[in-house]
C-alpha cells in the first residue's frame, strides 16, 4: 500500500540500454511502497528493450507497467516530455524522473513520504556506482544563467536545502506545478532540460534536495573527482546540445523577466570554457572542440528564431475525474 500522500507514477526514459533498463525495473518490483504505474518510455530502441519491458509485466500487478514506444528517438528531454504526460493521464498525483541507468532503494517512498506535504518539487539523495554519495546538488546562479555546485553540508538542521535547479535523474514533481508550467520541453534533446524545468518550478514553488537516499547510479563512467563536484566524460551528442541549448534557458529566463544579457552571455563563454576543460582533464584529448563550436553556431539561430514560445500549460492532460 502506498504509504505517500497521493498516487506517484515512475516515467522511466530508455534508449538502447537494456541491461540497466532490467535492473531498474527489478528494483522496481522490490519496493516496500508500490508506485501507481511505471511508465517506460521506449525512445525507438534497436535492442532488445521491449523484450525486457515485456517479460518484467510478470512482477507488477496488471496495469501497473506501461510500454510505452516511441517511434522515433526524441532524446530524453522528448522522453520526459512524453512519460509525465503519459503518468497524469494515468491520474498519478506525483511523477517520479529517472534515467535507465540507476536502482530504486527498496525504502525509497517512505523516505519521500515525510517532505511530501511540505513541498511539490523534491530531489533525494543518490548513492554512485561504487557506493559512495553521488554528488548532486547545484543552484541556478540568475545572473550567469548557470547551476553552481554547493556542497551537501548546506543541508539545514531539518535535513533540506531549496534550490532552484535540479535533475531528471530523480526528480519528484507534483502534477499541479507540472500543470502550472507545462510539460518538460522536448525541444532541448539533452542537456539543461531538467535544470531548466526546475528553475520554472522554481518561479511558482519551493525545490527541495532532501537528505535521504533513494536511488543507486549503476552506469560508470569516466569522471574527475573535484572536491565539491564530479565531472564525467561526455559525448559528441551532449557537447552540441550543451552550448545549444544555452539559448533555450535564456529565452525561458527572458519570459520570468530574470534575463541579464551580459551576465548570462559570460555565463555560455564559462559553460563552454568548462567543456573544454572536461575534454582535457576528463578525457584527455581537445577533439570535440567543433562540437562545441557548431553548438554555437546552433545556439545563435535559436536567439534569432521570433517564433520561439514557453511550452504551454493548456496541453498538460487535467486531472482524472472521479468515476472515469
Amino acid at each position: 500500500m502506498n504509504s505517500a500522500p497521493g498516487k506517484i507514477a515512475i516515467a522511466i526514459v530508455t534508449y538502447n540500454r537494456s541491461t540497466f533498463l532490467k535492473e531498474l525495473l527489478a528494483s522496481a518490483s522490490t519496493m516496500k511502497s508500490a508506485p501507481s504505474a511505471i511508465v517506460v518510455v521506449d525512445n525507438a530502441s534497436t535492442d532488445d528493450t521491449q523484450e525486457v519491458i515485456e517479460s518484467a509485466r510478470a512482477d507488477f500487478p496488471d496495469g501497473i507497467l506501461i510500454n510505452h514506444r516511441l517511434d522515433t528517438n526524441t532524446g530524453g528531454s522528448g522522453g520526459f516530455s512524453e512519460g509525465t504526460k503519459v503518468a497524469l493521464e494515468q491520474g498519478a498525483d506525483w511523477v517520479w524522473l529517472m534515467d535507465d541507468d540507476v536502482e530504486i532503494l527498496p525504502d525509497a517512498i517512505e523516505q519521500f513520504s515525510p517532505w511530501m506535504d511540505r513541498f511539490k518539487v523534491i530531489h533525494g539523495r543518490r548513492y554512485d556506482f561504487d557506493g559512495t554519495p553521488f554528488y548532486w546538488q547545484a543552484k541556478f546562479n540568475e545572473f550567469l544563467g548557470v547551476p553552481l555546485p554547493y556542497s551537501g553540508k548546506q543541508f539545514n538542521r531539518e535535513g533540506f536545502a531549496i534550490t532552484n535547479s535540479g535533475t531528471f535523474e530523480g526528480m519528484l514533481i507534483h502534477a499541479d506545478i507540472v500543470r502550472q508550467i507545462g510539460l518538460p520541453d522536448p525541444r532541448f534533446f539533452i542537456s539543461w532540460d531538467d535544470a531548466a524545468y526546475a528553475w520554472l518550478a522554481a518561479q511558482h514553488t519551493e525545490v527541495a534536495y532532501v537528505d535521504a537516499f533513494v536511488l543507486r547510479r549503476k552506469r560508470e563512467q569516466k569522471q574527475v573527482n573535484l572536491g565539491i563536484r564530479h565531472l564525467n566524460d561526455g559525448s559528441p551528442l551532449f557537447r552540441f546540445h550543451v552550448i545549444r541549448n544555452r539559448a533555450y534557458v535564456g529565452k525561458y529566463f527572458r519570459e520570468y523577466g530574470k534575463l541579464n544579457r551580459f551576465g548570462f552571455s559570460l555565463g555560455t563563454a564559462l559553460t563552454f570554457a568548462k567543456e573544454i576543460f572536461r575534454l582535457v582533464v576528463v578525457q584527455h584529448t581537445l577533439k570535440g572542440v567543433g562540437d562545441l563550436v557548431r553548438g554555437f553556431r546552433a545556439n545563435r539561430a535559436l536567439w534569432r528564431d521570433s517564433t520561439w514560445r514557453p511550452m504551454d500549460p493548456a496541453d498538460v492532460p487535467a486531472p482524472l475525474t472521479h468515476g472515469r
